[in-house]
């Protein structure tokens, strides 16, 4: 988490400097951190499926061994082993919520790297635009680095959910985080690709003849 954290903060002073060099900076920083978590997500899937097999083993070993009881029998289980057997439900019921907490989490981890790459993409492409100038280039840059920003927070909130999964956090705030995350990235992600294909219309809209059009078109992919 220290390690992540840091790397979080060293993006965040990384976007607060303006420069193209910063933006290769930003991106690599960035996806390396989404990787990250990934991975933490992936690990955790993995490991709380191991849970769910181990326990529905148990659980059928038991069901198993409830049903070739006499009903006599089964009236004289002691509290204990009532406890003992509801206990296996309850964590079965635990794991497989965190199972779904884990996928969700990393769908919108996902959604994240897909920002990423889109912003790579179309950066690319606009610093190399002739039909730009430099003062909106700068701007552009600024825009970006406004999105690379919320990225950052979103990242930094999908952490903190990963790590209540170990605390007391109630399932409602967690669930009420994850879809606060969620929406903020979709709405992230939305705005990123609102503001490419403004840009994008207007290096068209600039082109000055034909073969400048269909070049333009070809770049942005546009029809």
């Amino acid at each position: 988490m220290k390690k992540l954290s840091l790397t979080l903060l060293l993006t965040i002073a990384i976007i607060i400097a303006p420069t193209q060099r910063s933006h290769a900076i930003v991106w690599v920083v960035v996806k390396a951190a989404i990787k990250k978590v990934i991975i933490a997500i992936d690990l955790g899937i993995q490991k709380q499926q191991n849970k769910v097999i181990w326990l529905q083993n148990a659980q059928k070993t038991l069901e198993n061994y409830m049903s070739k009881l006499k009903l006599d029998e089964i009236s004289d289980w002691s509290e204990k082993q009532k406890a003992q057997y509801q206990k296996y439900f309850d964590e079965l019921r635990n794991v497989k919520l965190l199972i779904s907490y884990y996928q969700r989490i990393k769908d919108i981890t996902q959604k994240e790297t897909r920002i990423i790459n889109e912003y790579k993409r179309a950066w690319n492409l606009l610093k190399n635009d002739t039909h730009f100038t430099a003062k909106e280039l700068d701007y552009m840059e600024k825009v970006y680095n406004g999105i690379l920003d919320e990225t950052v927070k979103n990242i930094d909130q999908l952490t903190m959910v990963i790590n209540s999964l170990q605390t007391q956090m109630t399932d409602e705030k967690r669930l009420e985080i994850i879809d606060k995350t969620s929406g903020k990235v979709d709405e992230n992600y939305m705005d990123l690709l609102l503001f490419n294909r403004q840009n994008a219309m207007l290096s068209l809209q600039r082109a000055a003849d034909e073969a400048d059009i269909n070049r333009v078109k070809s770049i942005y992919s546009l029809k």
